[in-house]
């Protein structure tokens, strides 16, 4: 019993090694991912005060007065 143990120990310590030596490269590709997501809001925000600034200057706003 004592050896199943030590097997199952072994084998949770070699899984727990391989994650941690993962590690660094999952946080950076999750950091490469945040990056790409700020830059799309970035640039929908952009869009959207451009086609704001657009409607504005049109005039074509609904202005119920």
């Amino acid at each position: 019993m004592t050896f199943l143990i030590l097997v199952a120990v072994v084998v949770i310590a070699y899984f727990a090694w391989r994650i941690v030596d993962q590690l660094p490269d999952v946080v950076y590709r999750l950091s490469e991912i945040q990056q790409d997501v700020a830059e799309m809001r970035r640039r929908l925000g952009d869009d959207r005060a451009v086609e704001d600034d657009q409607a504005d200057d049109d005039g074509s706003k609904d202005d119920d007065d």
